[in-house]
């Protein structure tokens, strides 16, 4: 990865039937870097793929590659490839001539097909199974192969549209590590689209989360988890416990009535603000030992650690632990300083990260369980 940015994409403005589908957007992509756009579905990122395509022309704004403005090059003058959620191979055809079709289109001599295909093969791990037919392979299979003819045509731009989606999850973590491997080897810039957090996080050099045909924040995967920008960023990438409170002064804030030191600053003297919790940050202690104390009101297990859901003076936090603790229990919860995260409050403020929904919904089902047994009991009576 390199200090150059190969796309800069300024002002992007995209409307469909009076609807903006992006608003304003601004973006830098080096060369060589793994970029994945996350967000949920109608969010923009596929939008923001196709623009960069030149599948999408923008109503504004401005596409560049390598310095050079390209809105109004054409798809296939583009120096980048796409490969979709349906890889698109021909039926009809083996592995070999699936991945050489470009190639031959582009009257490249024989020979230099030849190996241009074998290294490509090799690379996805495809090269003894060359003359298989594609209608006999394997969903993973499929994708190496859709990745081998994207990549022989040698692209800058690798562009990658939620290719993941159709496998199971094995194959799909499998596929990953996979992806992430070729990325490094080939020094492609790959551009990628999910709406998948884990793979997100685990894949990417950057993560672009997006809402709302908005930019929430670019960042690594760890600035992306451990410094979110707002409420929506918090909530979205992983589980997070979002609580109204009061910056004092630097390094000290209120919640819940008590205050607590942080590491953060720069806020005004008593500016309220939204603070992020991450549920496996959270201690559990006696109730008398606490800074904040609760009620277990449930207690799933999921594999190796305990999710509990803690009412802490009507607003209910989700705790991760080793250890169970049985619902009904008065526990005492402790928060160091570097597990506080404080964030200026936005638009997202109060959507997010109390999980008193979460709650009540499971309650709710329980109850009309219940009811409907007890209306099967009476009409059997009856």
């Amino acid at each position: 990865m390199t200090d150059r940015n190969i796309i800069e994409l300024k002002n992007i403005t995209v409307s469909f039937d009076g609807d903006t589908v992006l608003d304003d957007l601004n973006l830098s992509i080096r060369d060589g870097e793994f970029v994945t756009f996350l967000g949920a579905s109608g969010c923009g990122k596929t939008t923001t793929l196709r623009v960069i395509a030149g599948f999408i022309t923008p109503d504004n704004g401005d596409v560049f590659f390598d310095g050079k403005r390209i809105n109004d090059l054409p798809p296939h003058k583009r120096n980048v490839n796409t490969i979709f959620q349906r890889y698109a191979l021909f039926p009809h055809l083996n592995i070999y001539d699936n991945v050489a079709f470009g190639l031959k289109v582009a009257k490249v001599p024989k020979d230099e097909i030849e190996r241009r295909v074998d290294e490509m093969l090799e690379l996805v791990n495809m090269k003894a199974m060359k003359y298989r037919k594609v209608q006999t392979l394997s969903g993973g299979q499929q994708q190496r192969v859709a990745i081998a003819r994207a990549l022989v045509n040698n692209p800058r731009v690798l562009l990658l549209d939620e290719p993941l989606a159709a496998l199971d999850y094995k194959l799909r973590k499998d596929m990953q590590n996979e992806l992430r491997r070729i990325q490094q080897t080939t020094g492609i810039t790959f551009i990628f689209v999910t709406h998948d957090q884990e793979e997100a996080l685990s894949m990417s050099d950057t993560v672009v989360v997006m809402n709302e045909g908005k930019i929430q924040q670019i960042g690594s995967p760890t600035d992306i988890y451990n410094e979110p920008k707002n409420a929506f960023v918090a909530d979205f990438i992983g589980e997070s416990n979002i609580i109204d409170g009061v910056m004092l002064e630097d390094y000290k804030v209120k919640l819940d009535g008590r205050e607590f030191v942080c590491l953060d600053k720069g806020f005004r003297k008593n500016e309220p603000v939204d603070v992020v919790i991450r549920p496996e940050d959270v201690d559990i202690v006696p109730a008398e030992k606490g800074e904040l104390t609760g009620e277990v009101t449930s207690n799933t297990f999921k594999g190796d650690y305990y999710e509990m859901i803690v009412d802490v003076c009507g607003f209910k936090w989700m705790v991760q632990a080793t250890d169970e603790t049985k619902v009904g229990a008065k526990i005492g919860l402790i928060i160091e300083p570097d597990a506080i995260h404080v964030m200026k409050k936005s638009k997202y403020s109060g959507k997010f990260g109390d999980y008193s929904t979460f709650s009540d919904e499971m309650d709710q089902m329980e109850e009309e369980e219940e009811e409907a047994e007890l209306e099967s009991e009476a009409t059997e009576n009856e």
